[in-house]
């Protein structure tokens, strides 16, 4: 059994189609981590989605009521970049139900996993790139009320840049944003984070965890979080159709370990997402993401053994 939850819910497919975005991949990574015993039932945890209220923290009322109304305008479709319906609709408040439980259960075990969300390109009054509401901002705002967080620090490795992240927190000052992203790909235009690391094409394992880890040090040095979301991107991926990066499967897990290992030494609890994937063979971006969960786990591990030594 794993020492932390992970999120699942089987509505989190967008139900997409013939789609570069393979939202299959959720349930993927679920029978995978179950068929190769890596995981077992009782490390799942089923959210709700996310209530209006919650929603509405981040969204403006305008926008929530055309995406449940199904009033979108065509430019607006044009801009999500998918098919509506309402269970595609259901699957982002789900997801945002599930970002929000991750960041609960993080606070409670140190780390949790939400296998979706991480939809980091939707802005306040709009969707785009795929993402229609943004469920680490609403996890974000929720746990704010609650008072079970005052700051948050938001470290984004999706190939593209986290725009909706960007202009959802700027000029938040309990709020701290990085990002790691291929410069010469979408977003256009990309808003300004706290930190930006435009990155140039082909860039290969060595040369992007030493620019990240550097970094992730001046991050964390002046902006010590109560919780850190971290947003998994498969899609720096050597493979990737959306991407124009050079990593290797390992090189992504030594990324996240990266990441897990400066939050966990400055006793930082992590929820995960797991975002963008596109690799040509869906078999690989469900490893990476699978990886991803297996990189938590060694680091939980690491630090339980640390404790009680």
């Amino acid at each position: 059994m794993l020492p932390f939850k992970l999120i699942y819910h089987e509505r989190y497919d967008l139900n997409l189609g013939a789609h570069v975005f393979a939202s299959q991949k959720y349930r993927l990574v679920r029978e995978t981590l179950l068929r190769e015993k890596l995981a077992e039932d009782g490390d799942f945890v089923a959210p709700e989605p996310a209530p209006d209220a919650d929603v509405l923290r981040v969204h403006s009322q305008e926008w929530v009521r055309k995406l449940k109304s199904g009033k979108l305008s065509l430019t607006e479709l044009m801009r999500l970049e998918i098919p509506y319906s309402v269970e595609t609709i259901e699957a982002f408040w789900c997801a945002a139900g599930g970002t929000t439980l991750a960041g609960q259960q993080a606070l409670a075990d140190g780390f949790a996993v939400n296998i979706g969300g991480g939809f980091h390109h939707a802005f306040p009054e709009h969707g785009e790139g795929f993402c229609a509401i943004h469920d680490v901002a609403i996890a974000i705002r929720r746990l704010q009320f609650d008072n079970a967080v005052a700051t948050a620090m938001v470290v984004d490795t999706d190939v593209h840049q986290g725009n909706g992240t960007a202009e959802i927190f700027g000029g938040d000052g309990d709020v701290f944003t990085l990002s790691i992203h291929q410069e010469n790909n979408y977003p256009y235009p990309k808003m300004a984070s706290n930190i930006d690391l435009h990155l140039p094409d082909g860039i290969g394992d060595a040369d992007y965890l030493a620019i990240l880890e550097k970094h992730l040090i001046q991050a964390f040095h002046d902006f010590h979080p109560d919780v850190l979301f971290y947003v998994g991107g498969a899609d720096p991926y050597m493979e990737d159709q959306l991407g124009g990066l050079r990593l290797t499967i390992e090189g992504l897990q030594r990324r996240d370990r990266l990441v897990f290992e400066h939050a966990r030494r400055l006793k930082v609890p992590v929820a995960v997402t797991l975002a963008g994937g596109y690799a040509r063979r869906v078999e690989d971006t469900v490893r990476i993401h699978v990886n991803t969960i297996l990189a938590a786990r060694d680091s939980a591990a690491r630090n339980s053994a640390a404790v009680r030594s």
